[in-house]
């Protein structure tokens, strides 16, 4: 249940605290004065967006407060998100001027889907235009289905897994035909490319490595002379010319022979020593690099054959070796697929056909719950209806075999005909705007008492299943989800902004019994602007506007009796002095 609501510098409200009653509550107010922006303010509590412009002229922000009742359910869902003593769940939101949201949970910051999700089961809201939504026939079929119970639901998941499976097993067929069309050319295509690169085998490095060794064979010659002629300096061939490692060879021995005489002489003759070695070592080295390249005389030939090879590889199949390894991953695999097509199309289609018979299964029980359920929900229907002023009106369901799809293979269709020798005719076509109201109020009250009788979710077969025997609640749940509010649970409050329009009379007072029986079971907040339903409310609040401050100002006040009298005279269309009207005010006040 709402406790209260607080509002501040939301559009022309600068500070409005309600505190609500259980039962029904009124908000009433003229045309323009604003009611409608606390409608706003619960579905920001909501979690729903914000609408530019929505804070105050001069404001930094506005802000809005619910204070709701703790149930042991919510207690319990809620968890650690609640401090341990808490007795109320408030839920905040704050729109700055820049158009940026913060959310709160009992004080404590939280996310926007948070309040989204607490919403669902704290308030459920009926905008004015909604009930407008039972005119689309998905929206009918959604409030069959909910009335069908849980069992049906779970069915038609269950069958809108099994068509979206055809439909993957369908453009699977599809494509495997395709790939036989072209199977044949294609595969060749694939044996003649894969039979160029298996037959050069080339190795991720391999084209570096041979553009290095075509430059090392190109340059043969200079390379040879180079380390022959290093050679040579070193130790030359011709033993009559002293090379490098003669003359110092000579040199070592003259060390040598004062080896002990001075330490200092000795660490030098040291590392003398080791140039001569390393001297010796380095000619050696050069020689066996020249008469290595005497056996690669005639192997640039070959080595640019196997790069030009390489190369054609590499232009046909990205630029790279890579590129060309990666293609013949790719034509290996789609090789195999090719040859396992016909067999891979077989199974598919068998599959596929499986696949059809067990959708048409799931289509089949669906369309038998709904012909049962559809009378049952037609019969709490017209009982609701008669109830609001629409004695004469029948009201049923009709079923038409549609293509199957992700919920089954019927299409809904609400008939009505409010008066009598008036022929049956979709919702859509005939209903009012009031009727509509009334359509959707009896959908969404189904479960409350009528006059003289139990609920109406108990009529009904004697052998109707559990899921059947709750028709009102059930059709309540559905018109709400149906018109894309969440199904209230047993604790939540209900809002109506103006679901009354379009209708007055004997009829407004039937719609305003109708919300009062409903406020016996759980708490409603009606913005209304016919006196013959805000009379009936247990508390009354009124907005005014006030054009006379700058910016204009609305504020809410709770009316005591008088002024609810006063109120009603306003309504009526009266001057408030007048004493027929405020009678008539007093009138409709008692006979509530």
């Amino acid at each position: 249940m709402l406790i209260e609501l607080r509002v501040e510098n939301l559009l022309l409200i600068e500070q409005a605290q309600l505190r609500l009653a259980p039962g029904l509550n009124v908000l009433t107010g003229e045309t323009g004065a604003g009611k409608t922006v606390l409608a706003h303010a619960l579905d920001l509590l909501l979690g729903g967006r914000a609408r530019a412009g929505i804070v105050r002229p001069g404001a930094q922000e506005a802000y809005v407060e619910g204070v709701f009742e703790l149930s042991p359910a919510l207690s319990g869902e809620l968890g650690e998100r609640l401090p341990a003593d808490a007795q109320e769940v408030v839920l905040a939101r704050r729109v700055g001027a820049d158009g940026r949201t913060r959310a709160y949970l009992n004080g404590r910051a939280a996310a926007v889907g948070d309040l989204r999700e607490l919403g669902e089961s704290l308030l459920s809201f009926y905008g004015q235009h909604e009930h407008r939504k039972l005119t689309v026939s998905t929206a009918q079929r959604e409030i069959l289905d909910e009335f069908c119970g849980a069992a049906h639901l779970a069915r038609r998941e269950a069958c809108a897994a099994s068509f979206r499976e055809t439909q993957r097993l369908e453009h699977e067929l599809e494509q495997l035909r395709e790939l036989g069309a072209e199977r044949e050319r294609e595969l060749d295509l694939l044996e003649h490319e894969l039979g160029e690169i298996e037959m050069l085998a080339p190795e991720p490095d391999e084209h570096a490595e041979l553009s290095a060794r075509r430059e090392r064979l190109r340059r043969l010659d200079a390379l040879c002379s180079a380390a022959g002629s290093g050679a040579e300096a070193l130790a030359p061939e011709d033993a009559e010319s002293p090379g490098a490692v003669q003359l110092m060879a000579a040199g070592a021995a003259r060390l040598d022979a004062l080896t002990g005489v001075d330490p200092a002489l000795d660490a030098l003759n040291e590392r003398y020593r080791a140039l001569v070695i390393e001297a010796e070592d380095l000619a050696a080295e050069l020689h066996r690099y020249g008469e290595s390249f005497e056996a690669q005389d005639d192997g640039l030939q070959g080595v640019e054959e196997r790069l030009q090879s390489l190369e054609r590889l590499m232009r046909k199949h990205g630029g790279s070796i890579g590129s060309v390894l990666e293609h013949a991953e790719h034509a290996r695999a789609r090789r195999a697929l090719l040859r396992n097509a016909e067999t891979a199309q077989e199974e598919t289609s068998e599959r596929l056909r499986v696949e059809h018979a067990t959708l048409d299964d799931h289509v089949q029980a669906l369309r038998k719950a709904r012909a049962r359920a559809a009378p049952r929900l037609a019969a709490a229907v017209r009982a609701r209806l008669s109830a609001l002023a629409m004695p004469d009106a029948t009201f049923d369901i009709e079923l038409l075999a549609s293509a199957p799809g992700i919920t089954g293979g019927d299409s809904v269709e609400f008939l009505i005909a409010p008066n009598p020798g008036v022929a049956a005719a979709p919702v859509r076509e005939i209903a009012s705007g009031g009727e509509l109201s009334r359509v959707m109020l009896a959908l969404s009250t189904a479960d409350v008492p009528v006059a003289g009788g139990d609920a109406l979710g108990t009529a009904g077969d004697g052998d109707a299943s559990g899921d059947q025997r709750d028709a009102g609640g059930k059709a309540r749940a559905a018109a709400t989800s149906a018109v894309g509010s969440p199904a209230p649970g047993a604790g939540a409050t209900l809002v109506f902004d103006e679901v009354d329009a379009g209708i007055g009379g004997h009829t407004a007072r039937a719609v305003g019994e109708c919300l009062r029986a409903l406020g016996e079971q759980r708490q409603v907040l009606c913005i209304t602007h016919l006196p013959q339903i805000a009379s009936l409310g247990a508390r009354h609040f009124s907005i005014v506007k006030d054009t006379s401050a700058d910016p204009t100002r609305t504020t809410v006040v709770q009316l005591g009796e008088p002024e609810v009298v006063s109120e009603l005279v306003r309504m009526l269309g009266a001057e408030e002095r007048d004493p027929t009207a405020r009678k008539h005010a007093r009138e409709l006040r008692r006979a509530a």
